[in-house]
Parts: C-alpha cells; structure tokens; sequence
C-alpha cells in the first residue's frame, strides 16, 4: 500500500480521521499497519467463529428462543415491583377478577368484563369519529394499528408448547406411578402425608381461596426475600437440616426403608 492508499483511509473511511497522516506520515509505516491489521483479522472458519463468539457472546445460537426470555423477565420484573405502577395495575387487577368470580359466576364475570371492554372501545371509536368530522380531517380507524398487528400463533410455536405439555404430562404421570406404586416408600410416605395435610387446608379453604393466596404470596414473598435473604436463608436452613435428621431417623428404623446407594 502506497502514502496515496494511507491518505484515502484516512480521508474516505475515516479510520483514524485528519490525525492519520499526523500519526503514520510516510509509505513505510503505512505498510506495516496495514500488515499487522491483515495479521490479527480472522481469516475466516473456526477462528472467525470464534472470534464473533468472544466479542458476542450473546447471540442467538438456535437454542435460545427470545420470545419466551423476554416473557421471563417481564414476569420477573412484575413480582420484583421494579415497576411499582406496571406491577401495582397487574396485581390490583388480578384481585379484582378473583374477588369477582367469588362473588359472581365465571359466565357473569366474563359477560361484565365483555360488556366494560366493548363500552370502551364502541365509545372511543363514536367520539374519535365525531372529532374526524368536526375537524374536517381523515386519521381513519382510531385502532388500526392493533387490527393490522399479527397475533396468530406460527406453526413452529405451536409444536414448541405442544412438546413442553407433552414433556411434562409425560413427567408427571411417571411420577404419580412411581409413587402410588411404591418404589420408593420414603417417597410414597412423604406424598402420603402431603396428601393428609391437604385435607385439612381443603376444609379451610376452597380453590379460590387457595388461588388468591397464592396471587398475594407471589407479589409479595420474592420482594420480601430480597430485602431478608440472609436471615431467611439461616431459617430455612435450620428447618431444613431438622427435617432431614427426623426423616433419616424414621428410614432408618423402617425396614427397606432405607435408598440403595448408587
């Protein structure tokens, strides 16, 4: 490469600007600049892979899927309050419906909440249409925007929620077998007593009731063990090596009771 090739990088691709010439002023050092940037550029393959990847990491690789990480965070972001008036309107408005479908059926809640959303929207459009015509001007169709938006389900997303249902009743029905089969009496025993606990909370409360406990728990509970993680964990803890020294005490006594080591 000539001084002429120095100038033009310097002058059109702006690589080192004006202080180019000042930096590199003859053909000589130009030269070996251009050199040693031929040196460390990747020449493609492996090396240029993995290149990107040291200075992208974050990349999709086909096995991330930014919809549902997206979805993720926004929850997280809810039961955290990070945004305390997205996250106030999001947990007001969940216990409204359930202390709505306590009081009234599910088709009645459903016709009111219809009927309030159908007002809205027959309201606004009457009065963005009389404002066009007063005004004399042509915005067209006040929610044109959201009746163009696609909100149809590909079928790649389809599939994708259909394995993770399928997976998971897979799951879980090897579990019930496994459980109310006994091959594991421990376990069998453990399900047993959760089952005997949840007759007595069955009589206490009923479905909804459970539901809407469980609502307030999830915005409250994951605010709470941020500001007490420490002093929680120390608690749980103790609780936890209690339960495993009552446990080992009752398998050890139980005979076949105790899990072959693997």
């Amino acid at each position: 490469m000539s001084a002429q090739s120095g100038e033009e990088l310097g002058s059109e691709d702006k690589w080192f600007g004006d202080d180019y010439g000042r930096m590199f002023g003859n053909a000589e050092a130009a030269t070996r600049l251009d050199d040693l940037r031929d040196e460390v550029k990747p020449s493609g393959g492996e090396a240029a892979d993995d290149l990107d990847r040291q200075f992208h990491p974050y990349q999709d690789d086909g096995k991330r899927h930014p919809v549902a990480m997206e979805t993720a965070s926004t929850a997280i972001d809810l039961l955290y309050w990070r945004n305390v008036k997205q996250s106030g309107a999001v947990f007001s408005g969940v216990l409204l419906l359930l202390f709505s479908l306590t009081q009234f059926s599910v088709v009645s809640v459903g016709a009111y909440l219809a009927l309030a959303a159908l007002s809205a929207t027959i309201s606004f459009r009457i009065y963005k249409s009389v404002l066009q015509a007063v005004q004399k001007t042509d915005e067209g169709h006040p929610f044109k925007g959201y009746l163009e938006m696609e909100i149809s389900l590909s079928q790649e997303q389809i599939s994708k929620y259909a394995d993770k249902i399928l997976l998971y009743t897979n799951t879980c029905m090897r579990e019930l077998r496994r459980l109310f089969l006994v091959q594991d009496l421990i376990d069998s025993f453990k399900f047993a007593v959760l089952m005997w606990l949840l007759t007595y909370v069955g009589a206490l409360f009923n479905g909804l009731t459970l539901v809407i406990l469980a609502v307030v728990s999830m915005f409250t509970m994951p605010v709470v063990y941020e500001k007490h993680q420490a002093q929680i964990d120390q608690y749980v803890g103790l609780i936890w090596t209690h339960v495993n020294s009552v446990v080992g005490k009752i398998q050890a006594k139980i005979p076949g009771a105790k899990r072959k080591e693997e």
